[in-house]
């Protein structure tokens, strides 16, 4: 097996291959199945793996779509040099190799799937259903378009995700995990501790006189970098988005009340009742109990002597929509308070049902919810329309428009901001109000250049964001005389937090020479405060997030000191308490649960790095330098063609 891009291979299965592997069929788009289309190994193969052989063409087109499909998840382009140096490019090649070792797997073991069963799972995908619930074959185009999808393509894309799901639930299925485990991780997520501490403050460090000239202008000079002027970028942009298209008063009330109708329960509360019940294996046993019940026994008896305990019997507070069983359901849903039920014959065996408290259900009227629908449906139909808007836009574009002037031929407002810097901030140190939060259009613009036709980002709601770079203002080197107080202040700060380390340091000395912390606190005009139920990685109340990490480094009853979140503070300490934490059930399930995830991934990886080896792997290292640049993709023993 191939030791340099094994690395790489076990990253994605050990951080993704169940998400991966067995998600929703949307999420297969980020696995574009490999094996079947390829075929003639020649000279412009770049990776073999068994009998499939992967091309020059073919892997470009795999890397790139992968790094298109990453970009508009982080909202921003990624660009060739990034993920060279961010080592996206041997997590893709891993992921190939990886995906394309389960199809070769898939075809030894002779696994398929129905093309009835395909159809089902697309058709039944909630993601490709329209306004009325049901499967819409536009909407359903649109999507596997927008993906780069073909429909028949991705069928046996569909086909691929299934088939590997599969192996992955026979291999990395339910098994023991080890209470140790459980047990350690339960300590250090859930450890708490107590601390007495004393605070130090810019007071503590007494008077500070200002800096000479000469001290200022040296600390200036060995820290310039961090007074620097960072570069500013002009960015102009265009937004397109289903929201902004949406036109509310154009929807028919006819089309509205329509869907109120087909929708009607998600615009109330329903009904709720406290519901309980005892399950009888056999008809007679529920008649008996029914007519003990009627000469004056109570439910709770009833079920007291079959040995059930309260948890046993209550099913909870529940919508009709919420019980499973349509017989016992609509039983209990039939029943006046207090009241119980004759035996009901449901598919889990005869049941008696009680109903306890009853809290009425509300339905909101359609006209108080005619806006959000006109609303809804005006932002949906505005999605099929988005496609051919972007079209015109892009052929405005090709026509040699700038952004600017392609917004305003088809009626787009656009928006120039004059400069910002990678931060999202003006000249003036504050954040640029109007830049949208997703996607990130700042480092987007940062990854480009000017003159450059950049594709757009995708939007939150499904719209597009175009971005072009029209200026750049390079970072420069301030003089002290620009940042003059920035500089002072930032000396003064220092000058603070080296007297309080010095004056912690010696209380740190004292208390472990005997002196109390109470004694120093009064020496100091200080006061000790206690900080209690401390956790790691979680706020303390008062205490800092830094002294709550110095605490947990910390053993019980020595002294020591911490910085503060701020450099002008310092704090003494001492752990007064350590409580371990009881592995209470419904912790130990949800710790289990996480575990099993890591440990299948695991035997997930092992078992495809196997079928790896069997299989054989041998990639070209000069076919895939031509698609992702850079030095060589691994370091280990690689097969050359």
């Amino acid at each position: 097996m191939l030791r340099g891009i094994h690395k790489a291979s076990s990253t994605w299965l050990g951080r993704g291959v169940m998400a991966v592997i067995m998600g929703g069929l949307v999420v297969s788009f980020a696995i574009w199945g490999i094996g079947d289309i390829f075929r003639g190994f020649g000279l412009n193969s770049a990776i073999k793996i068994g009998s499939t052989e992967i091309s020059i063409d073919q892997f470009r087109q795999f890397y790139t779509s992968r790094l298109q499909q990453l970009g508009q998840q982080v909202g921003r382009p990624i660009t060739p040099d990034q993920a060279r140096a961010t080592g996206i490019d041997r997590q893709v090649i891993g992921q190939l190799v990886a995906e394309t070792t389960l199809d070769e797997q898939t075809r030894a073991l002779r696994l398929g799937i129905s093309n009835a069963e395909i159809a089902e799972r697309i058709t039944g995908d909630p993601n490709f259903r329209g306004i009325n619930g049901k499967f819409d074959r536009d909407r359903f185009e649109q999507i596997i378009r927008q993906a780069g999808f073909a429909e028949g393509r991705f069928v046996e894309e569909q086909r691929r995700v299934i088939l590997r799901r599969q192996i992955a639930l026979s291999i990395g299925g339910d098994f023991p995990v080890p209470v140790t485990a459980q047990t350690a991780i339960n300590q250090y997520q859930n450890e708490k501790r107590a601390i007495e501490y004393l605070a130090l403050g810019p007071a503590q460090a007494g008077d500070i006189p200002s800096p000479t000239p000469e001290v200022l202008s040296k600390y200036f000079e060995e820290r310039k970098v961090l007074f620097r002027a960072p570069e500013y970028r002009k960015i102009t942009l265009v937004s397109m988005s289903p929201s902004a298209l949406a036109k509310p008063d154009a929807v028919p009330d006819a089309d509205a009340k329509t869907y109120f109708e087909q929708h009607k329960a998600s615009y109330g509360t329903p009904e709720r009742r406290e519901v309980r019940q005892i399950v009888f294996p056999k008809p007679e046993e529920a008649a008996a109990a029914q007519d003990r019940i009627a000469k004056g026994a109570s439910f709770a008896e009833i079920a007291k002597e079959r040995g059930l305990k309260d948890t046993d019997t209550d099913v909870g507070m529940v919508a009709k929509a919420q019980i499973i069983d349509p017989a016992v359901a609509y039983a209990a849903f039939a029943l006046k308070s207090g009241e119980v039920s004759a035996p009901i014959k449901g598919r889990f065996g005869t049941v008696l049902l009680q109903v306890g408290k009853i809290e009425p259900g509300s339905q909101k009227t359609y006209e108080e919810v005619a806006p959000q629908i006109k609303r809804e449906l005006a932002e949906s139909r505005a999605k099929t329309e988005l496609g051919n808007l972007r079209d015109k836009f892009e052929d405005e574009r090709a026509a040699g428009s700038t952004l600017a002037e392609a917004a305003k031929k088809i009626g787009l407002p656009s928006h120039t901001i004059d400069a910002v810097d990678r931060s999202g901030r003006g000249p003036d140190g504050k954040p640029i109000a109007d830049l949208p939060a997703k996607p990130d259009a700042v480092a987007a613009a940062f990854a480009s250049d000017v003159g450059v036709d950049n594709d757009p980002l995708q939007l939150p709601d499904g719209g597009y964001l175009w971005y072009d770079v029209t200026g750049i203002t390079p970072a420069r080197d301030r003089t002290l005389a620009e940042v003059k107080d920035k500089v002072e202040t930032r000396w003064r700060d220092d000058e603070i937090g080296k007297r309080l380390q010095a004056k912690a340091d010696d209380m740190v000395g004292k208390l472990k020479a005997g002196t109390a912390l109470d004694q120093l606190a009064t020496e100091s005009g200080l006061k000790v405060v206690t900080a209690t139920d401390l956790q790691r990685g979680k706020p303390g109340g008062f205490a800092p997030a830094k002294l709550v990490e110095a605490a947990f480094k910390t053993p019980k009853d020595v002294p020591a000191s911490a910085e503060g979140d701020q450099e002008t503070a310092r704090f003494v300490f001492r752990v007064t308490g350590v409580v371990d934490p009881a592995l209470d059930p419904a912790l130990s399930k949800t710790i289990a649960t996480s575990l099993l995830s890591s440990y299948s991934d695991d035997i997930i990886g092992a078992y495809v790095t196997r079928l790896e080896s069997d299989f054989g792997v041998s990639l070209n290292e000069q076919s895939l330098n031509q698609v992702i640049g850079g030095g060589p993709v691994n370091s280990g023993n690689t097969g050359d063609f």
